[in-house]
């Protein structure tokens, strides 16, 4: 029994680690004082985002960036794809925000800083950290395992459930890009077969317009 579970845990060592190559979508960037500063997150529906970020301010003395003051503020907006406000916010210096979106598509996050404070260091310059996190990767596995006392193959397990959940939510979300896609691409092909049509129609029109116009002008001169 020792044998089958070293070797079942190895094999849900190696899933895990093949599903889970990408789970962080951790950046920096800077922005001045009224500045502001959106991203665009692909999210399938019914999936909870976690956003967690840091900022520090210039300083000119030590040539560095120092933290910021805890009086520092920082607005966080969140759009879902109909442009619709799903999170709109003030926080502090640092914070964590957290939505769960309900309508799958590209959803549009916003920081910018509101505070006067940046104006006390040269240059205003204010730099941002920022951590998003999508689905599953939200999850808190050691609390979740210290609450409900899994031990560590029910605790891969249960990583593995929430994968494989996110996954079907990804695929769905595919699906649904696909059909919109064609569902465009229908609309447009529709579109330019009337164009055409109508093109040709005009062209007809004309034509037969131009011959009349051709022979009034030639029985007007006798020509036939």
């Amino acid at each position: 029994h020792g044998g089958c579970g070293n070797g079942m845990s190895l094999m849900l060592q190696v899933a895990l680690f093949t599903v889970s190559l990408s789970i962080s979508n951790a950046l920096y960037f800077h922005i001045g004082e009224t500045e502001k500063k959106c991203f665009i997150e692909e999210i399938p529906d019914e999936t909870m985002v976690i956003g967690k970020y840091r900022t520090q301010l210039w300083d000119k003395q030590s040539s560095a960036f120092l933290p910021s003051t805890p009086g520092l503020g920082m607005h966080v907006e969140v759009k879902d794809p109909d442009s619709k406000v799903v999170l709109s916010r003030q926080y502090g210096s640092e914070g964590r925000f957290t939505f769960t979106s309900h309508t799958p598509g590209e959803h549009q996050i916003c920081l910018h800083s509101n505070s006067t404070r940046m104006t006390l260091f040269a240059g205003g310059k204010l730099r941002v950290h920022l951590d998003i996190q999508v689905g599953e990767h939200t999850n808190d596995y050691p609390e979740i395992a210290a609450k409900d006392k899994l031990t560590e193959l029910q605790l891969r397990v249960r990583q593995l459930l929430d994968q494989v959940e996110q996954i079907q939510k990804e695929q769905n979300y595919q699906r649904y890009r696909e059909e919109r896609f064609r569902m465009t691409s229908e609309s447009t092909n529709q579109r330019v077969l009337w164009w055409s049509i109508a093109q040709t129609i005009i062209l007809i029109i004309t034509g037969i317009w131009q011959m009349r116009h051709l022979k009034s002008f030639f029985e007007a001169k006798k020509l036939v």
